[in-house]
């Protein structure tokens, strides 16, 4: 009788690698990249000024926090694997609907855009804390940085430049990346994620693990530098345009100067070699004081719009270097039990910060310029440098192991 021989391969899906998760995350960035700079000038083309898009990213910021918020209590009746492709085809969706040019068109595609990223970000972060060790956190969050370099470079400067010359292009771009996303993610094999405990009654309501989030000041911290810092980035990506069309710098400028800055990530290895030689608390409080002193001389130099640009230019540079490593407090400090809650709690910042920043926004810009909400990013940097203050000092460090005879040649 002949020995049945199955591959392992088939039997058992290898672990996936940090490389895998890297290039999975690229093409997540080649889907948003091609897009973050074309919708706030559809919209401004669309509303006529900065209030209305300002109004429009909040609630559109709503619905994602709400979504965000559920997909914990979702997935528990849908497995993860399916609820991450139904991420892929919120984007491919979204992108499709996008040509119609339509207002009403733009702000549905604008909304499923947003909710895709939510729902494939918890989904990411919950595999990525399955399958990736504490003290590899570092080295993949550096490689997704890396893999996504080429996507959000090259895409916001090409979305802008292929919407004048066919306004379809960018949303095909996106649609094709995405379903190389899904494609992907399938070949990693990464179903359902480690099953570490499994719960006596289910969660009847989603909000039912905030007590157990607020409860660990931690993750408190955590998810506010992630907050703060992705509110700088909505300054950058949605204000910076329209105050460069107010004064007369053109359309183009945002996006150009967004791919210019997001070519940072390609030296983002060189990036977490500066943090790992100093403490974590000390490369957070760094980039926090330094983006937020840029962002400060922005709104003082606004009289002069091409010094106020270059303030922001230079703010973002360390956006990026926060983007590396101000992530990891909040990633060290999950409970193994708790994955999929406090991923979704972490992805949350992005719809917090997506509605903060339009709704304060609109209440600054009543009273003063697009400058103005420069000068509230710089403060809320400066908020955050604060917090960080509160970190250890070796957090983020490899724990020295005791040596063999260490006790005895002590007593």
């Amino acid at each position: 009788m002949h020995e049945r021989r199955i591959p392992e391969w088939v039997r058992h899906a290898p672990a996936p690698s940090v490389r895998k998760f890297g290039i999975l995350a690229g093409f997540e960035a080649v889907v948003r990249g091609i897009l973050i700079s074309v919708f706030p000038l559809m919209m401004y083309r669309a509303m006529g000024d900065a209030g209305s898009v300002s109004l429009v990213y909040f609630l559109v910021g709503l619905v994602s926090l709400l979504a965000g918020l559920m997909v914990p209590f979702l997935i528990r009746y849908v497995p993860r694997r399916w609820a991450y492709t139904a991420g892929c085809v919120m984007f491919i969706t979204g992108a499709l609907l996008a040509i119609d040019g339509s207002p009403e068109a733009v702000i549905g595609a604008l909304a499923l855009n947003t909710v895709a990223a939510v729902v494939t970000f918890i989904c990411f972060n919950a595999y990525v804390l399955d399958y990736i060790s504490k003290i590899e956190l570092g080295r993949c969050e550096t490689s997704r940085m890396f893999y996504s370099a080429l996507g959000w470079t090259a895409g916001p400067m090409a979305g802008v430049m292929l919407m004048e010359l066919w306004a379809p292009a960018p949303f095909v771009i996106s649609a094709a990346a995405a379903i190389g996303m899904l494609i992907m993610f399938w070949a990693m094999r990464l179903g359902n994620g480690k099953l570490i405990t499994k719960a006596r009654r289910a969660t009847k309501n989603p909000l039912s693990f905030l007590p157990r989030f607020f409860a660990q000041p931690r993750l408190v911290a955590g998810y506010l530098f992630a907050m703060i810092r992705s509110c700088g980035w909505w300054i950058y990506v949605v204000y910076l345009p329209i105050f460069a069309i107010e004064n007369g710098l053109g359309e183009q400028l945002g996006g150009t100067l967004l791919s210019a800055t997001n070519a940072m990530l390609f030296a983002a290895p060189v990036i977490l070699r500066w943090v790992q030689n100093r403490s974590l608390r000390s490369a957070v409080r760094t980039g926090f004081a330094a983006c937020a002193t840029c962002f400060l001389s922005a709104a003082f130099l606004s009289g002069w719009p091409v010094a106020s640009v270059v303030a922001l230019v230079m703010g973002s540079i360390w956006l990026i270097v926060l983007d590396i490593c101000a992530g990891l407090p909040f990633l060290m400090a999950v409970k193994p039990s708790e994955r999929t809650e406090m991923s979704a709690i972490y992805s949350s910042y992005r719809d917090v910060s997506g509605i903060l920043t339009p709704g304060v926004a609109a209440l600054v810009l009543l009273a003063t310029p697009v400058a103005g909400v420069f000068a509230a990013g710089g403060f809320a940097l400066l908020g955050a440098w604060s917090v960080a203050a509160r970190l250890h000092p070796r957090l983020g460090r490899p724990r020295v192991p005791l040596q063999p005879g260490s006790l005895s040649e002590a007593a």
